[in-house]
């Protein structure tokens, strides 16, 4: 139990998994707001039920990382549920990334000047839910992005799909 919910009623689950050579031990503690007592200015705090606590200890090889990260939440305090929904969270947004950068070498980008960045940025995730709701073929996001830019028929079928119907 961390020191910091000694005495205090809490929900805890401990996840550890094992990947692309390394290991990650995951602890989450949920801890309902009533267990804290009264927030200052709760009323600017509608809906909150739970403060999450959740600590990564990660090892790749000989390196030992060790993060701890806070969350609000709306749900009820069951550390197990919390911690999946974290977990698809950062999921999701590390597939992103990944997307941004292979697909679209974002990393690559030289667009440094005032909202450049963050409107390019803006496209590109655009840019990735037409193309992968655009279902009429199924080839990789890369082809369809390549196939777009070279038949405008194509790329305007990839446009209607947020057309209503």
């Amino acid at each position: 139990m961390a020191q910091g919910f000694q005495g205090i009623e809490h929900s805890y689950e401990q996840r550890g998994e094992a990947g692309h050579h390394r290991r990650e031990n995951r602890q989450v503690f949920a801890v309902s707001l009533p267990e804290i007592g009264q927030l200052y200015q709760s009323e600017q705090w509608a809906g909150l039920k739970t403060l999450v606590m959740v600590i990564r200890v990660r090892n790749l090889g000989n390196k030992v990382t060790r993060q701890i990260t806070f969350y609000l939440s709306s749900l009820a305090a069951d550390a197990a549920h919390i911690g999946r929904a974290i977990r698809r969270h950062w999921g999701i947004e590390n597939q992103l990334h990944w997307v941004l950068d292979v697909t679209f070498a974002e990393d690559n980008s030289r667009i440094r000047n005032l909202n450049g960045p963050e409107n390019f940025s803006l496209l590109r995730r655009m840019a990735i839910s037409l193309l992968n709701q655009e279902t009429s073929t199924k080839p990789s996001l890369r082809q369809k992005m390549k196939r777009a830019s070279m038949n405008t028929n194509y790329l305007l079928e990839v446009l209607a799909v947020t057309l209503p119907h």
